[in-house]
């Protein structure tokens, strides 16, 4: 078959065109979910579509250890936590992101390994990164801050933690805080107490970024057990709330001073899903022995509200663990089982609920119009970011995935149970 070239001009568009891609600065990705804490890129680049094993891939790279947290990247840097020798040496790891070279990996401390459900880890919250240090959190509790070079900045171990099912939250940064939820339960002789009987014993921390001091702390009042990432929210007053959610509440409170402006009452307990945030409604889901179901809170009230400020719930395929996606002006879920769905964020009316397929863990992450729901079985199917259901891709690697994607200059960065994925997808 003979190949007709393309006119010059056009040929001179796709050449500008590629190279104004290419050029397009990278995004940083430097906590759990991205920038955003949500799982949206604002790039504006083609990320991969399709690959697989042997196509589309950059480089792999061994992680030593067990953990589940995600990977975050900061300009030509990866980083990320793990826990060898059996969970007890916690660890903080930088990669090159060009070739997956490990360029340091540094044990902060050790650690006593206790109690934690089958699916978690020892070092399961992802770090943070504000371009000058890493901030990483492990399964008791503990704070460590590295520079860029891998030299341990502070350690903070003030806060031991014990809960029935392992440490699973994520800290986030802001400003010169990194905020971190507390939401276990009692490691007394009633292991029930904080898990199944609510307790007043959970709380939010506030550390110095720079020294590790505690800035503010505040208790919950009654709550149970809780894996929930926190958000941050701008109020029309210009106050600028945590919103935090654990077993049975979902709560405001001043992200300067740690002040508690609100409570709402969302009854459950090992509730899982961060909270996600437009359009002054703040998406949250239940916990179990809770009233199973998506829930959007309105914003911008004080006080004690128990369920008044609740615009909307949904109870088809309510997600246990993975976070939603909010695209305006749209919400997207997946539950554990696989059944994606596409709702109005407006009032939660479903637009599509269809079966993706596989077991589920990870958050979606979305770019450039398209979604990435990453399975168990390593598979990460691509859907159109749009009220129709459309399937654009089935992507599988072959291995355990239970980290969240991250998304960074045109690449995808996936941890499996052993190993650090560059994919930069294969010609389309």
């Amino acid at each position: 078959m003979k190949t007709v070239p393309l006119p010059l001009q056009i040929h001179k568009t796709l050449i500008l065109l590629a190279a104004l891609t290419s050029a397009a600065p990278a995004e940083n990705w430097p906590n759990f979910r991205g920038p955003s804490r949500q799982g949206v890129s604002t790039e504006e680049r083609v990320f991969p579509l399709r690959w697989n094993l042997t196509g589309g891939i950059a480089w792999k790279q061994d992680i030593p250890g067990e953990s589940w947290s995600s990977p975050i990247v900061w300009n030509g840097r990866i980083f990320l936590t793990t826990a060898t020798d059996g969970g007890a040496s916690c660890r903080v790891l930088c990669l090159d992101r060009d070739t997956g070279a490990v360029l340091w990996n540094r044990e902060v401390f050790r650690q006593q390994t206790l109690r934690k459900e089958g699916r978690n880890s020892y070092a399961t919250p992802t770090p943070v990164t504000d371009g000058e240090r890493v901030l990483a959190v492990f399964g008791d509790g503990s704070f460590a801050a590295l520079d860029f070079q891998g030299e341990v900045q502070w350690i903070n171990r003030d806060y031991p933690f014990y809960s029935q099912h392992g440490l699973g939250s994520s800290p986030v940064l802001w400003e010169d805080l990194i905020i971190m939820s507390y939401d276990g339960s009692s490691d007394g002789d009633d292991r029930a107490v904080g898990w199944q009987t609510p307790w007043d014993k959970s709380f939010v921390v506030a550390l110095d970024k720079h020294t590790g001091k505690e800035r503010w702390r505040t208790p919950r009042g009654l709550s149970r057990i809780g894996h929930v990432v926190p958000n941050i929210w701008i109020g029309p007053d210009g106050r600028t709330q945590l919103i935090s959610g654990a077993g049975d509440v979902v709560q405001g409170m001043d992200a300067s001073t740690g002040e508690l402006i609100w409570t709402s009452t969302n009854a459950g307990e090992g509730v899982v899903p961060s909270i996600v945030i437009g359009d002054a409604l703040a998406y949250a889901a239940s916990g179990w022995g809770g009233r199973q179901s998506i829930k959007a809170f309105r914003l911008g009230k004080t006080g004690d509200l128990g369920e008044s400020n609740i615009a909307w719930e949904q109870e088809k395929n309510m997600p246990h663990i993975p976070s939603y996606l909010h695209l305006p002006p749209h919400l997207f879920t997946i539950d554990e089982g696989g059944i994606a769905m596409c709702l109005k964020a407006s009032d939660g009316e479903i637009l599509w609920r269809e079966r993706i397929g596989g077991n589920h863990s990870a958050s979606p992450v979305s770019a450039a119009g398209h979604i990435y729901f990453t399975s168990d079985e390593g598979e990460t199917t691509v859907v159109r970011a749009a009220p129709e259901f459309q399937i654009v891709a089935r992507n599988p690697i072959g291995e355990k995935v239970q980290a969240s994607l991250a998304l960074s200059g045109g690449s995808i960065f996936l941890r499996s149970e052993t190993r650090l994925l560059r994919i930069d997808g294969v010609a389309e």
